[in-house]
Formats: C-alpha cells, structure tokens, sequence
C-alpha cells in the first residue's frame, strides 16, 4: 500500500514516464490538463473543491486502488512482471510404438541454438508442440517440460500474453493493406513500446541486414518477397516479441543471410529451435536433437571436429549462393567458370586468386 501512496507523489508527466499506458486512464478522470502538470497527483487532487469532485465522480481512495490495479494487469499483459525464462526442460515420454525415450533430461538455456533433424514425418512438430503446449504428460508422447527447473504456471499454458513459443514458418503471406513502417506501428503500439520510432527504424536496419534485397518503410508489407517477409518478421520477432523461445521451421531456402539472423535471435538472449535439413543450419547449433519414429532418438553436442567441416561448408555455401545471385543478375555462365567456382569451394588453392575472385 506504501508503494500505491508513492504513486500520488508524481506529477503526471512522472507517472506517464513511468506508465506510458496509463495515459487514458489520467484521461478518463480528467487528470491530464496542462495546467496540473507540475504539481504531484496529491496536490491536483487536493485541489479539487466537492463539487468538481461530485461532476468527475472521483474518489481518491477509489483511484489509488483502481490505478494500482490497472497498473498490475498491463504489466501482467506486457510482461513486465514475469520472471526470466532461463532454461527450459524436456523429460522423456515415448515414440509412437510406445518405446521410452533413453535420454536422461534435456536443459535448453537462454542463448542457446539447438537443432531439431530427423526425416519428414518423424515428429519434429510434435517436439514443438510439446514445448508450445508446456506439456505436463498430457500430451500422445508423454513428455514433461518444465521451466526454470519447475513444473510451470498455468500461464505459460493459457495466456496468450505469456506465449512460450513464436514461430517463423517458411511460408509467410501478408494480406493487410499496410506499409512496412504502419505494419511495424501496429505491433509497436500493441506492446505500448515507449520509443516506437528508434524500435521501427532498428527492426527495419536489421531485417535490411538479413535481406537479399533491401526495402524501405513505405514499402507495402504485400509487396514483400519471401526473403524479405521473413527477414522482417525475424527482426521483429527478435526485438518486439516477448516469447523466451523462438522455432525457425526450416529457412534454408528463405532468401536471407541465415547466419546472421541467429546472431540477432541470440543477441535478443532467446532460445532458439530449428528445425531443418541443411547441414549448414544443423551444424550451427550448440546441440542437434534427433527424432526418429516420433521419439528423441538422440542428442548430440556439435564437436570441434564438425565446427571445422562446418567452416567448410559454409565456404562452399558462399560460393553457390554466388553463381546463384549471378544467375538471377542476369550472368551468362560458362561450364569452365562454373566448374572452377565449385572445385574453389571445394578444394581452395591458395595459389589460385583469380577463380576465387571470379566467382565472389
């Protein structure tokens, strides 16, 4: 209750810095006007004779309460209450023949990138699902997930303001008839970001970053290319969204700069899941789960040896993405320029510059 009174103590310009939201509040109780705004909340209170307090309908004890509790349940809905997702728990069910999983328990942390590989159909989405779903062996494989190395709140399950998971899907389509920038607007608002405009100008820097081809504010999000859909929706994934745990579904063929879209989902402290069939993508991750017949087969730390074949592929990946942005330019390619590119990527002679050249 001490904390409540503090709140009378602040002017309003003090309490909107402090709860921007709490602006149609003030509004309602007519609390907001130029004149009252450098005095606290007491003394413009206290100001009020009975009858401009009958005409408002205000009572002061009623708007200490009323106001604290607004200010709880915006806080609760943006998230400024909840604790830190630090690490989240999978412990083991069983595959679709009822077969336990071996593995002990799996600790996914904050800053990490873990992979999920496996054939089509063996149950990577049910993973997924599981995780989404917070399952408490309520779920066909049996599984358990805990958070923070608890069984979890109820909210992590049922609100949608508490929403574990965000997902990117390769396939993304618009249909608002919007710009980047008012698309960008909407979200922002929605989260009652204080500093919206240095947000919408860093989400569209960094999705600029992650696309084959750059685009600017007034571009309509429905003439967006696939890459740049969701190199947008990354950026604003990353920097808006509150989810502690990001699924990328299978980007390999997204038309963005992959490597860097997982620094940005990383610098943001989430945890990162992806599922994919590139070995570029899966040797990125910290960890590659793998499911067969709708179970956790395995989980396999990346070895050192495989960060230096990962080195590897990515050079060779550098210089397919190469002749493939000289084909969409317009190149003409030559079986003895083409043929060198490839034998660059794959065996690199340092003696040789000039094909290297050519082909970058």
């Amino acid at each position: 209750m001490n904390e409540s009174r503090e709140l009378l103590d602040l002017t309003v310009p003090e309490l909107l810095a402090r709860y921007p939201f709490l602006d149609s509040f003030l509004v309602s109780y007519r609390l907001t006007d130029p004149d009252a705004a450098a005095v606290t909340l007491r003394q413009r209170l206290d100001s009020l004779d009975e009858e401009e307090m009958e005409d408002r309908a205000l009572d002061p004890h009623r708007l200490l309460q009323d106001m604290t509790e607004y200010i709880r349940q915006m806080n609760e809905f943006l998230g400024e209450e909840e604790s830190l997702v630090e690490s989240v728990t999978i412990l083991p069910g069983t595959d679709k023949n009822g077969r336990s999983e071996t593995f002990g328990r799996l600790d996914i942390r904050r800053g990490e990138i873990v992979c999920i590989v496996g054939p089509t159909g063996s149950g990577k989405s049910r993973l997924l699902g599981d995780i989404e779903w917070v399952a408490q062996q309520d779920t066909p494989t049996g599984r358990r997930i805990l958070i923070n190395d608890e069984t979890p709140e109820t909210k992590w399950r049922f609100s949608a303001a508490d929403k574990l998971v965000a997902q990117l899907s390769q396939n993304m389509n618009f249909v608002m008839d919007l710009t980047v920038r008012e698309f960008l607007e909407l979200h922002a608002e929605s989260r009652l970001v204080a500093d919206l405009e240095a947000v919408i100008e860093r989400i569209i820097t960094e999705a600029n970053r992650l696309a084959g081809e750059k685009f600017t504010p007034d571009t309509p999000v429905t003439s967006l290319s696939g890459g740049q859909s969701r190199a947008l929706m990354i950026a604003d994934t990353a920097i808006l969204s509150r989810s502690p745990i990001i699924l990328i579904d299978e980007i390999e063929n997204a038309g963005i700069d992959r490597k860097q879209a997982l620094a940005l989902l990383l610098a943001e402290e989430k945890i990162v899941l992806m599922a994919t069939h590139d070995p570029v993508l899966a040797l990125m991750g910290h960890r590659r789960i793998v499911i067969r017949n709708g179970g956790i087969h395995k989980v396999i730390e990346t070895t050192a040896e495989e960060r230096t074949i990962l080195a590897e592929l990515e050079e060779m990946d550098r210089r397919l993405q190469s002749l493939r942005t000289r084909l969409r330019h317009g190149d003409i390619l030559t079986s003895q320029r083409s043929e060198s590119c490839i034998t660059a990527a794959t065996e690199p002679s340092p003696t040789d510059s000039r094909s290297s050249a050519n082909c970058g």
